[in-house]
């Protein structure tokens, strides 16, 4: 271990003589397109093998009862979470938003190889979420571990983690331009060269490494034949309208499910109720078993009944109609499915399943235009393809990279004006229905979500405890004049005294300035206490509930120099303007540097 530690050292010393710091981080950059590449396929890889296993019969999966393979999937996860990790299972993005914001950037070497064991048991056995989530996870795990390793300050890490969600992006889709605009409008960070050329370099390794183990194989096989027609931009309206109002009832639903599901205490209880509601909607709608890759491909190229896939509806199924209102049905119960198996314990992502959602809503638009017995005639593989983009701009409040996602991973560059009608209408409509996303709900109400704003975003990162000075000393109420100059005013070099009882809860401070006066009458040394000084201070902080944006805030309206923070009812420290404002610049200069 000593000769290991030595030789690590070494590396670092020549690393600082010899490599600038720029060269470096684009170094880093290529492995961690490389690893984010590898995590990507390794998860792919895991998921196919159990897929593969099933579907020859292990279970029984031609027998009709593939509906019972999901809680088989959340029982693993449950026993896997109760017994070996010992920790439920964390949402991807925004624990690793979390992170980047709170804790520096850094993520727990555990998340490296948590989300290759539980995504693919979800997955594999039929759970409605997606793989893209947990790749981004292990692969940003990866890279922040990386980081600490090297010694890479905070705002490199920050940008490296980013690099690595790009790359498992790119690696899935195969499609490192989308790639780049999801780490840019995900995790805001600034479009500057020095970020633009890492996230690049990370993008183009991942892909290569795709390739490499995957060869010429896409996700989405399919090329744009039909080219847009001016004639149907009102539809391409009218799609980016209902791709809007999906994206909120997407949202919606998800924070309804959940906080429903948070009820349970048990999380066996979760999986009972989760499991059993997952498997009552695959029997009805088969095409929500999985990610429901092959379901876009089947529409896409028109064959409806494939996607569809077998229901207790075939016999209506020649009825177009029939067909439009099972296709919707999916576009509903999506959103319900994926949530709840989420909810029931298990581990992926939401992006795959809402470009399922966007998918069937598109495809429904589209098939409404042609049998409404108006004589229209529109694209159905062009408003499938619109409508991942619509639902992806509003769920995820990113419409470029729902552009370039759509454009890249089908060749179809052609459908630029249809594509930005309609994630431009869905994302504007989402944004005023909504100020957050599945992504930043909660993270907004801990304050801990980053902007593009980068005064809030300084404020975000910045941490109370670098701020708080605690060389203060405590007085008591009951405490006499003279006891208090002889405790208290003779030995501190400060002009404040905070009051607290003999539990340390706080009651009110002492300013020298309201003392000065009297403190060299003696007559007043035993008559007067510090009870009969001691006020209360303009505002105080609460160490558990005020962000630093609430803390800035609360100094502006009271204008104190001085604030005390309040810790469980106990005293903890004061806060000074002065410090706080230093604190700030230096933190902002870090920003704009």
């Amino acid at each position: 271990m000593p000769t290991k530690t030595s030789f690590f050292r070494r590396l670092l010393i020549w690393r600082y003589k010899y490599i600038s710091e720029k060269n470096f981080v684009f170094l880093l950059s290529i492995l961690i397109g490389l690893l984010a590449g590898i995590v990507s396929v390794v998860i792919k890889n895991i998921t196919f093998a159990i897929q593969a296993v099933l579907e020859k019969g292990i279970i029984l999966s031609e027998n009709s009862i593939y509906f019972i393979l999901p809680i088989l999937g959340l029982l693993f996860v449950y026993l896997f979470v109760k017994y070996v990790s010992k920790k439920p299972s964390e949402h991807a993005i925004p624990s690793i938003l979390y992170a980047l914001s709170k804790r520096d950037g850094i993520l727990s070497k555990r998340k490296i190889y948590l989300p290759l064991i539980t995504a693919p048991l979800t997955v594999g056995f039929g759970g409605s979420v997606g793989l893209l989530g947990p790749a981004i996870a292990s692969a940003s795990a990866l890279s922040s571990n990386l980081g600490r390793l090297f010694h890479i300050d905070r705002k490199t890490r920050s940008l490296l983690i980013a690099c690595a969600a790009a790359g498992a992006i790119a690696s899935i889709f195969k499609s490192p331009i989308a790639a780049v605009i999801f780490a840019i409008e995900v995790f805001s960070l600034d479009l500057t060269f020095a970020s633009l050329l890492p996230l690049l370099i990370a993008s183009v390794s991942s892909v290569i490494t795709s390739y490499f183990f995957l060869g010429d194989t896409v996700l989405f096989d399919f090329n744009v034949v039909d080219k847009f027609e001016i004639n149907d931009t009102l539809f391409y309206i009218l799609l980016g309208i209902g791709t809007g109002i999906a994206s909120i009832y997407f949202s919606k639903i998800y924070f309804g499910i959940t906080s429903f599901f948070n009820r349970f205490k048990s999380a066996r209880h979760k999986l009972i109720i989760g499991g059993l509601t997952i498997g009552v909607m695959l029997f009805f709608i088969p095409p929500l078993y999985g990610e429901g890759f092959s379901f876009i491909n089947n529409l896409m190229i028109g064959n409806d009944i494939e996607a569809l896939g077998n229901t207790p509806f075939d016999k209506y199924i020649d009825n177009i109609w029939i067909v439009i209102g099972l296709l919707f049905g999916i576009t509903i119960f999506k959103a319900i499915a994926m949530t709840t198996t989420f909810a029931a314990g298990g581990s992926g992502g939401i992006i795959i399943p809402t470009l399922v959602m966007g998918s069937a809503l598109g495809n429904v638009v589209a098939k409404v235009v042609n049998n409404c017995g108006l004589g229209f005639n529109v694209s159905e593989a062009n408003f499938t393809l619109i409508g991942m983009a619509g639902l992806i701009a509003g769920v995820l409040h990113a419409p470029l990279t729902a552009i370039f996602l759509i454009a890249e991973i089908t060749g179809g560059y052609e459908l630029f004006v249809p594509l930005m009608i309609t994630a431009s209408m869905s994302f504007i409509i989402n944004k005023n229905g909504l100020d957050h996303t599945i992504y930043t709900k909660e993270l907004l109400e801990k304050g801990a979500l980053l902007t593009q704003n980068k005064d809030k975003n300084v404020l975000t990162v910045m941490k109370l405890d670098s701020v708080v000075e605690q060389n203060f000393i405590p007085l008591q109420p009951e405490m006499t004049l003279g006891e208090m100059l002889k405790v208290g005013v003779s030995k501190s070099n400060r002009n404040l005294f905070p009051v607290t009882d003999e539990d340390s809860n706080f009651i009110g401070i002492l300013l020298l300035d309201d003392i000065r006066s009297v403190m060299f009458d003696q007559s007043l040394y035993s008559s007067t206490s510090v009870e009969t000084f001691m006020q209360k201070p303009p505002d105080v902080i609460n160490y558990d509930n005020d962000s630093m944006e609430e803390v800035m805030r609360k100094f502006q309206s009271s204008g104190a120099w001085n604030l005390p923070v309040i810790r469980d009812t106990k005293y903890y420290g004061f806060v000074s303007k002065s410090k706080l404002l230093t604190a700030y610049r230096k933190e902002l200069i870090n920003f704009t540097s």
